[in-house]
């Protein structure tokens, strides 16, 4: 937490805005004539408390979500309990609970004008501290049975809407129908708001007052227009029925983990000639219990690697053949292959040609700001060097290994001469398909798309992924392909683009012995095409490192102390340092990597009292280097400068073509996003329909006219904050994706961001099509072409809207946690001033302009206007004589102008067009890449 402390930072800012816009907005420094109509007002202050109180807690899903996989890796390691996990959480968020809601409380109490007795006041506290830990435990329990932040998120938003319909606030209590007002007993909302009304209307000044019926006093009145129980002791039944449910809820937590697992495990995904083969094999091996194949050519070097995956065991071998000598007279094994005992030859003939190219650098050095923990040490400069006066070169068809010790900047010399370093691929399509994307959008426009296809499925055959060419990619460490067939599709991705030159950091990290053969037989298979091809790799066993041709060897500080061969069985590298006096001889069998580290260690130079960096700067090896960079450097007779006429391969045409290919097998192939939000959206709308059965047909009162815009609003808000919640997960995963795709200059960003909102909008019909059918035959709305239409159209770009405001959350935040935090902040307001809580007129005049911007605001006018702003039929309305029309009503309490809905439709779409563009500028405009 503390070291996560943005986040509760940011909540609590979160909280202080939020009070500010609440007492500012009810403010109400002198109501003499307090009536009904004021009455409703602070109980409107009182349940905006509760919502913002209760959507404080949805951060919990994001933070819970995050922690869990460690969670579940201790709890199988029998580390602890679950109880020990949970209790520590529930503490600790508490003194950040007090903070929270004593700032609340301090900044709106006494600014709203609620009852001025200090026991009320702390009363008023202890019910928001309450709701705070209450729905904490509600939302930590939502995570740990959901598990993935797609189903939570739904899971959340499903129960809040169900917990706010039957809360007693947006339908009272007597109009709940018979089959679910057991829903209002299970609702811990319901206590919140019948603690927090009585509270307030027992205080002296509302209950000293009649009603306007000049009988009951105006407090009780008021309880019982809202279905309040008028009885003051419902102020310790709500604050303990809400302790009840967050005890409740914290302990079924606490049982969800010690009983539910991880949502998915990676597992190697193998083809089925692969697994009959496997079969075979051990049907042979009860028969056989040892059986090797017979060695290779008698002039390999081969070295054999067992690994043993279950009851099956595999023989590996590394075998270096030919030599060559290049002008310079370094000599390399240069046509080496890596293969299993029953592997494949590389195939060299690729339908499509390249040309090999060299790369020589000189002198290179790095620098970075001076870290802050450096400073504070005592550190004087401000700036870090990385990379020391390095030089070297990298030739086509020589594997060269890039090594040192943690800290000798390798990985930083790296990143520097490829410019770029990310490794992530879409989850949701297969590998073919991404290797037809990447193909498709770096290849020439000259290369037609059979001659594609065709590279495609060649590349595939050598990095063998052709059995895998149907399996989906998946996410790292949680499902699809394995860690060894992941690196390979990154090869493979890159390798479809046809380059010259490829960069690996680490492709065997990770990867136990056989793993890591079959991932270098690949980069050998790459070498073996002609193609330059640096690794870093670190702690290689001695098959691994000998399939290597050449090294690059750096200390720390970011100096080179060896580049050259390594020679058969490494004997150069050996020959180099053992010619070294005092240096240890090199044991035999011993791995000559391990050997190499140690023998040129920080604390052998202190042991020498040399240093290795300048011991290779005064060779002969260095001096052969730096003829061969400058050989290099020269370009050859008729060379031409590599130009390329455009900045990305295709037209943008095309880019926005394989970008919403791409997305729509993304989407179609995530059912834990569209499926679990069209769950949602039935249930919604199964939900409102069925709580406000044929409502629209009543029309005898103010009452049912705001319980009817108490249902539109509710309905319209929880299914986009659905929408809004449920796409920044899948955004977020994109947009690393998107990082590295763009950085491959794959395509630029507005094809991308262009693809992503376009490819949400059939989805986005389909959920309101079926939405506004239950919800408007349920609730018996009037029957007729254009009132549909517009139900319909209102819907629709309102679920839009808050899909692409989900988008754009993602897009201005470094993480979907922190956007889930920062949409909900405006959920709050956006439920403020959408004209539910407090009418438009009512809104003080320094506000005003708010409800003009606030996307939800216009949804409710528009729904409210289309289906009753022609209605003449009069309703009763207290203290208004004679009673008004609907029309009239509308117009005249929420500001409604019946012929305004050209306008209300026009900003629909523009919210919509707003929140797309802010989310394709941002995407283009920040990157929130950590390297």
């Amino acid at each position: 937490m503390k070291r996560n402390s943005f986040i509760y930072i940011f909540k609590t800012v979160q909280i202080i805005i939020c009070a500010f816009i609440a007492s500012t907005v009810f403010l109400r420094t002198e109501m003499n004539n307090r009536n009904e109509g004021d009455a409703a007002v602070y109980v409107g202050a009182l349940i905006f408390t509760m919502i913002v109180n209760i959507f404080n807690g949805l951060a919990e899903l994001s933070l819970t979500i995050a922690r869990l996989p460690v969670f579940y890796k201790h709890r199988d390691l029998l580390f602890h309990p679950a109880w020990t996990f949970i209790v520590p959480s529930v503490l600790l968020g508490i003194p950040i609970s007090i903070l929270e809601s004593s700032i609340w409380v301090a900044m709106t109490y006494y600014t709203i004008g609620f009852a001025p007795e200090a026991s009320r006041f702390f009363k008023h506290l202890l019910l928001v501290f309450l709701l705070q830990q209450m729905a904490s435990g509600m939302f930590r329990l939502i995570a740990g049975v959901c598990r993935t932040m797609i189903i939570s998120n739904t899971g959340g938003f499903l129960t809040v809407l169900i917990v706010f319909m039957l809360g007693g606030f947006l339908i009272p209590r007597g109009e709940i129908p018979n089959w679910w007002i057991w829903g209002y007993w299970v609702s811990p909302l319901t206590y919140g708001f019948n603690a927090m009304t009585v509270n307030e209307m027992y205080s002296p000044r509302w209950m000293n007052k009649l009603a306007s019926d000049n009988v009951t006093s105006l407090g009780v009145a008021v309880l019982n227009n809202f279905g309040v129980f008028p009885d003051k002791n419902w102020y310790w039944i709500g604050a303990a029925a809400i302790l009840g449910f967050a005890v409740l809820f914290n302990v079924i937590y606490t049982i969800a983990l010690m009983y539910l697992n991880a949502p998915g495990k990676p597992q190697a995904i193998i083809s089925e000639e692969v697994a009959n083969e496997m079969e075979a094999d051990q049907e042979e091996s009860k028969e056989e219990p040892r059986l090797r194949r017979p060695p290779s050519k008698k002039d390999s070097f081969s070295r054999s690697l067992s690994s043993t995956d279950g009851n099956n065991s595999r023989e590996m071998t590394i075998r270096r053949m030919s030599s060559r000598s290049n002008a310079n007279g370094l000599s390399r094994n240069a046509d080496s292959s890596l293969e299993i005992a029953s592997g494949v030859a590389p195939k060299k003939g690729m339908v499509l040609p390249f040309t090999p190219l060299a790369m020589s650098f000189d002198s290179v050095n790095y620098y970075v700001d001076m870290p802050q923990e450096m400073k504070e040490e005592g550190v004087a400069e401000d700036r870090l060097q990385l990379l020391r006066e390095v030089t070297g070169a990298f030739r086509p068809g020589v594997l060269t290994a890039l090594m040192g010790v943690s800290g000798a900047g390798k990985t930083t010399l790296m990143d520097v001469l490829a410019g770029r370093k990310t490794d992530i691929h879409s989850p949701q399509v297969t590998i073919k398909e991404s290797l037809i994307f990447s193909a498709f959008l770096r290849l020439p426009k000259e290369v037609n798309n059979e001659e594609k296809m065709i590279f495609v499925d060649q590349v595939m055959e050598l990095v063998e992924l052709d059995g895998l060419k149907d399996a989906l990619v998946g996410l790292p460490g949680i499902s699809g392909l394995s860690t060894e067939q992941r690196k390979r599709l990154t090869i493979a991705v890159e390798l479809v683009a046809n380059p010259s030159i490829i960069f690996m950091d680490e492709p065997t990290s990770g990867l136990d012995a056989r793993a890591a053969a079959i991932v270098m037989r690949t980069v050998r298979n790459t070498v073996d095409t002609g193609r330059t091809v640096v690794c870093t790799i670190h702690q290689p066993s001695i098959d691994i490192f000998e399939a290597f041709d050449e090294l690059l060897l750096m200390k720390r500080g970011g100096q080179v102390i060896y580049s050259g061969p390594l020679g058969r069985n490494s004997h150069k590298i050996v020959e180099y340092f053992e010619a070294v006096p005092g240096v240890t001889k090199i044991k035999e069998k011993y791995n000559p990597a391990t050997w190499m580290l140690e023998a040129s260690s920080v604390s052998t130079e202190l042991r020498l009292r040399m240093d290795f960096a300048q011991h290779y700067k005064s060779s002969s090896l260095h001096q052969r280097n730096k003829a061969l960079v400058k050989e290099l450097s020269t370009p050859p007779a008729g060379a031409k400068d590599l130009y390329f006429t455009t900045q990305y391969s295709q037209s943008s045409w095309k880019q926005f073509k394989s970008c919403l290919w791409k997305q729509w097998w993304t989407y179609w192939r995530s059912p834990d996003y569209n499926l679990v939000r069209f769950f949602f959206t039935l249930v919604a709308a199964l939900l409102l329909g069925t709580v406000f059965w044929k409502v629209g047909t009543k029309r005898e009162s103010t009452a049912d006219l705001s319980m009817i815009i108490g249902a539109m609003y509710a309905a319209v808000l929880f299914v986009g904050i659905d929408n809004c919640g449920s796409v920044q997960p899948i955004v977020a995963i994109e947009r690393t994706v998107f990082y590295r795709e763009r950085a491959a200059g794959m395509y630029s960003a507005l094809p991308y961001a262009l693809a992503q909102v376009i490819v949400e909008i059939p989805y986005v019909f389909i959920q309101t099509t079926y939405y506004t059918l239950i919800v408007y035959a349920l609730v018996s709305f009037q029957w007729t072409a254009a009132k549909f239409f517009w139900f319909f159209f209102i819907n629709f770009f309102s679920f839009l809207y808050f899909t692409y405001y989900g988008m754009m959350t993602v897009s201005i935040t470094p993480n979907h946690q922190v956007a889930a935090i920062f949409a909900a902040a405006f959920y709050s307001v956006f439920n403020l001033f959408s004209g539910f809580f407090i009418p438009r007129p009512r809104i003080p005049k320094w506000w005003v302009w708010y409800y003009w911007i606030c996307p939800v605001a216009w949804t409710v006018y528009g729904l409210i206007v289309s289906q009753y702003g022609d209605i003449e039929d009069t309703i009763r309305a207290p203290g208004i004589t004679p009673d008004p029309t609907v029309k009239g009503y509308i117009e005249d309490h929420y500001g409604y102008d019946p012929n305004f809905m050209g306008p209300v439709a026009g900003v629909l779409v523009g919210f919509t067009l707003f929140f797309a563009f802010l989310f394709a500028y941002c995407i283009r405009t920040l990157n929130f890449q950590v390297r």
